[in-house]
């Protein structure tokens, strides 16, 4: 397991250059070419858009300009579900191409379909959606049945030569014995693991499961303890970031280290957050105002932890401090003793609403460039 050689050193050589250089950088293109699903999962605040908005994709060209206008190493392609996008194989060579590390999410239920459009590649990997066992999993995505296709596609990706991972995200509620269970069960299967807790998107239909900072903290010293510290079971995270969600490291925010582009534009100021689009990416880093994000500074950051915004935060501390990194490889996350000092929030400004002003203009848009295009829900692809 781990990333192949040639993968580590180009995105590591990457890292380390944009560091020293001291300016602004992304380490991961998030990509949402569109947001059309075949679930309905009660966390998501992506599927409740009007339907000729969920209509829409980006072009193989726009996913292409992407890439080459932010430059990272590495694009993470989600939505939505992107195996409904036609030209997503396209899309995927293209990116393989340009010799970007290419994560492909899916929750898994096209993936016996659509599987043999895709080759196995050193920069190719698959990463299934799987927030934990079949009760836990079924229950996040609302729908029974899903974990026995995502662990049959897990099989049958890994049968054909390809690269597995999966993504699994942690609501409140979640058990840590069953949750670490789990993890033994991906170990089991030689699979590594993206974890994050959910963030609360404010359109998702369920708000009352994600988790606060402090439960946050807790619940993985909880799990991690289960495991030696983490170190039983293999993740994509840093070290540092997991030592950071047990409440042992004082993190800000990183938000332009993982950019979002989908069919708006280039989403301000985060993968998470929609404050309004740029056109382009240099828009994006040179006007969006980010000193006015963050735990502390605004009410929508106060409980995030997640991976897309603390991960590159985790990553140039690594660079910084490779000792800290060492140690912490050795030992194994802390899951004793006190947290690590957090930042206030009675000082954050108020949240803003900025979804229906969006919605409105895109769908203004969509009119005016296709007055007679069909207003209703198209069907899966």
């Amino acid at each position: 397991m781990g990333l192949p050689l040639a993968v580590t050193a180009r995105i590591g050589g990457y890292t380390v250059k944009r560091q020293l250089s001291g300016k602004k950088y992304p380490l991961v293109l998030m990509l949402e070419p569109l947001f059309r699903c075949n679930l309905a999962c009660k966390g998501c605040g992506k599927i409740d858009y009007p339907g000729e908005i969920l209509n829409q994709r980006l072009s193989v060209q726009q996913c292409m300009d992407a890439i080459d206008e932010c430059g990272a190493p590495a694009v993470s392609i989600a939505g939505g579900e992107p195996l409904l996008h036609r030209e997503m194989p396209e899309i995927v060579q293209g990116y393989l191409a340009k010799k970007k590390f290419v994560i492909l999410c899916t929750n898994a239920l096209l993936l016996k379909k659509k599987i043999d459009d895709y080759r196995p590649h050193p920069f190719f990997t698959w990463s299934i959606h799987l927030d934990g066992d079949k009760a836990m999993h079924d229950k996040a995505v609302s729908q029974d049945g899903v974990y026995e296709v995502a662990i049959e596609a897990i099989e049958l990706a890994k049968s054909k030569g390809f690269r597995v991972q999966v993504n699994c995200t942690v609501f409140d509620g979640a058990d840590s014995d069953r949750l670490a269970a789990f993890f033994d069960e991906m170990e089991r299967r030689d699979v590594e693991i993206t974890i994050s807790p959910g963030y609360a998107y404010e359109r998702a239909p369920d708000q009352e499961h994600f988790l606060n900072r402090e439960r946050t903290k807790q619940f993985f010293r909880d799990v991690f303890a289960k495991g030696a510290g983490a170190k039983r079971w293999h993740f994509t995270n840093s070290p540092l970031f997991l030592d950071f969600l047990a409440g042992n490291q004082q993190y800000q925010c990183t938000p332009w280290s993982m950019p979002l582009r989908n069919i708006f534009g280039w989403q301000r100021p985060c993968y998470l957050l929609n404050e309004g689009y740029a056109k382009t990416f240099a828009e994006l880093m040179e006007e969006t105002d980010w000193d006015a994000y963050g735990v502390g500074k605004y009410e929508k950051c106060a409980d995030c932890m997640v991976h897309c915004g603390f991960e590159g935060t985790a990553a140039a501390d690594a660079i910084k401090h490779p000792l800290k990194l060492a140690k912490l490889a050795m030992r194994g996350v802390r899951t004793e003793g006190a947290f690590a000092p957090d930042f206030a929030l009675a000082g954050a400004r108020p949240a803003v609403e900025t979804y229906t002003s969006h919605v409105e203009r895109e769908l203004a848009r969509i009119r005016a460039e296709k007055p007679n295009a069909k207003r209703h829900v198209v069907a899966a692809e």
